[in-house]
């Protein structure tokens, strides 16, 4: 069995900023915990905007708190993110996130799982294979 809470993970190297400065991730399950999955909590900040496009996995993401919106590029269609909001990119939509008025908190499933450091290149992708956290 694997117990973990947030708290600690918070003050470990599974919590990764990103080089943007737009949002931080807790990775609390990882590829090394072998059960298929990652899950992070994730806050994207107030008034950022944030480039993804996810081309090696999918992402449930589940709207904790906070505000914000997503545009997919493909339609320029505009969703709303509120508390209670799931969002899947399940063909690997290529979209903006922004925060809203407040900090937004997600918990993010990632399949396939990450290692743990990844974060968006240029083109908004994590890449497949990434470094583990040690």
């Amino acid at each position: 069995m694997i117990v973990r809470t947030l708290a600690e993970c918070e003050q470990t190297d599974r919590k990764v900023h990103s080089q943007t400065g737009t949002w931080d991730s807790t990775r609390m399950l990882l590829k090394e915990d072998n059960v298929g999955f990652s899950f992070h909590i994730t806050t994207i900040y107030a008034g950022s905007e944030t480039h993804i496009h996810y081309q090696n996995h999918f992402e449930s993401v589940y709207c904790i708190s906070g505000n914000g919106e997503i545009e997919t590029l493909a339609d320029g269609r505009l969703y709303k993110i509120e508390p209670g909001t799931l969002y899947v990119l399940d063909k690997h939509d290529e979209h903006l996130l922004r925060g809203g008025s407040e900090d937004m908190k997600l918990a993010c499933v990632f399949n396939p799982p990450l290692n743990g450091r990844e974060v968006h290149d240029a083109s908004g992708v994590y890449p497949l294979e990434a470094e583990a956290i040690a």
